[in-house]
C-alpha cells in the first residue's frame, strides 16, 4: 500500500491482540492519521519479548506500567516512516526508526533524562501494552519516541534494539562492564544472549551462560554469545563458575531469567566486591543477605530499559562493533502466522522470535 493509497482510501490493516490464556486474535483496524508531532510507521519487524509471554499471552498479570489495555499487541518495533503529521522536526518521509517502546509525558524529570520508562504520569502509555504497538501493517508514533536506524542495520536488527539490546546495554553500562571483567549471565534467553554479546564488545575477557534450557545454552554458544555454558540447575553450578574463574567468581553477573533460581545463582557466583544487575522480570528471591550481599561486599543494581539517549549510543555503537542483534533471531514469522510466532517463544527453547513484515 503506497502513502497515495493512504491519503484516498478508508484503508484497513490487521493487527494482532492476546486477549490470554495462550490465544491469539486478529482484528481489523483502520489505518491511523497521524496527528500532530506523529508519524505513520509502516512495520518492518516486530520481535516477541519475554515480558509479552509472561505478563500478557499466558494470562493478563500486569498492573501498572505492565496493565495490558487489550491494544494491538509488540513492544518491539522497527519500521519505515509512510506519513507525518504537522509539527515533526526531525523524521520525514522514507525514514527507517525504531520506535523506543514507551511514550511518556514528556516534562516529569525522568522523561527530561530520556528515562521515559519511568515515568509515573498517567499519561504514559507503553507501545502494545497501552497504546497500539508492532505486531501490525502500521504503527502510530510520536515522533519523539524515534531513533534512527542507519542503513547498515537491518530493520529485524532495530527491532531487537527496541527492547532487549537497549535493556542490556544500560545494564552493562550501570555495572561499568570492562577489559577487567567477567561476567555471569543466568537466563540464556534472548536478553541473556544480548548481554553476552554486548559484553564481549564493551571488554568482557570471558562469559559464562546459566540456564535450565540445554538447547539455549546450546545456541547461545553457537552465536558466540557465552564462552562456557552451565547448566543452572546442576547442584555443583556455583562450584563450576568458580572453577572456571580460579576459585574467585566472576566480577560482574547479569541476571536476566527473572527466576528465584537465576537470581540466587548471580549472586553466588559473584566475586567478592563485585557488582550485580538484576534485569529479569517478575517472581521474588531469598536468601541468607549477610553471607551472600553483606560479607561479599557485593553491589546489586536495578535496571529496568534504557533512555532515548542511551538507545542512540547503543545504535551507534553496534555499528561501530559490526554487532548485529539479528543474530539471535533463531524463528522468523510473518503477521499472518503469529499463532505459532507466540507458541514459540512460549516454549521458552529458542533464541529470539521475530515477526517479519515485507
Amino acid at each position: 500500500m503506497t502513502v497515495k493509497d493512504l491519503e484516498t482510501t478508508a484503508a484497513q490493516m490487521q493487527g494482532v491482540v492476546l486477549p490470554g490464556g495462550r490465544q491469539v486474535e486478529f482484528r481489523k483496524y483502520d489505518v491511523p492519521e497521524p496527528g500532530h508531532g506523529q508519524v505513520l510507521v509502516k512495520m518492518k519487524a516486530s520481535s516477541i519479548c519475554g515480558s509479552d509471554i509472561r505478563a500478557i499471552y499466558r494470562e493478563h498479570l500486569g498492573h501498572g506500567p505492565e496493565g495490558y489495555q487489550n491494544v494491538i499487541a509488540g513492544h518491539e518495533p522497527s519500521g519505515q516512516i509512510v506519513k507525518v503529521g504537522p509539527g515533526c522536526k526531525q523524521f520525514a518521509e522514507g525514514d527507517r526508526v525504531i520506535i523506543y517502546h514507551i511514550s511518556g509525558c514528556g516534562v516529569c524529570h525522568d522523561c527530561r533524562e530520556g528515562y521515559m520508562i519511568s515515568c509515573t504520569s498517567e499519561h504514559r502509555a507503553a507501545y502494545g501494552w497501552q497504546r497500539d504497538g508492532g505486531h501490525a501493517e502500521y504503527l502510530l508514533a510520536e515522533e519523539n519516541n524515534c531513533v534512527a536506524l542507519p542503513d547498515v542495520l537491518s530493520y529485524v536488527d532495530g527491532a531487537l534494539i527496541a527492547c532487549g539490546f537497549g535493556t542490556v546495554y544500560e545494564a552493562l553500562n550501570r555495572v561499568k562492564v570492562s577489559g577487567q571483567d567477567r561476567v555471569l549471565l543466568t537466563g540464556m534467553g534472548p536478553v541473556g544472549m544480548a548481554a553476552g554479546l554486548v559484553a564481549k564488545k564493551m571488554g568482557a575477557t570471558f562469559v559464562i551462560g546459566a540456564d535450565v534450557s540445554q538447547a539455549r545454552l546450546d545456541f547461545a554458544l553457537e552465536r558466540g554469545a557465552i564462552d562456557l555454558g552451565i547448566r543452572a540447575d546442576d547442584p555443583e553450578a556455583v562450584a563450576k563458575i568458580k572453577t572456571a574463574t580460579e576459585g574467585f567468581g566472576c566480577e560482574v553477573s547479569v541476571d536476566c531469567s527473572g527466576s528465584p533460581q537465576g537470581r540466587l545463582l548471580a549472586l553466588q557466583g559473584t566475586r567478592r566486591w563485585g557488582r550485580a544487575a538484576m534485569v529479569g522480570e517478575g517472581n521474588t528471591v531469598s536468601f541468607d543477605v549477610s553471607q551472600t550481599i553483606i560479607h561479599n561486599q557485593i553491589t546489586i543494581y536495578g535496571s529496568w530499559v534504557t533512555s532515548l539517549a542511551h538507545m542512540e549510543d547503543l545504535v551507534e555503537k553496534l555499528v561501530e562493533w559490526n554487532l548485529k542483534p539479528e543474530v539471535i533471531v533463531s524463528h522468523r514469522f510473518a503477521l499472518d502466522q503469529a499463532v505459532e510466532a507466540y507458541q514459540v517463544a512460549d516454549a521458552g527453547q529458542s533464541g529470539k522470535v521475530c515477526i517479519v513484515m515485507d
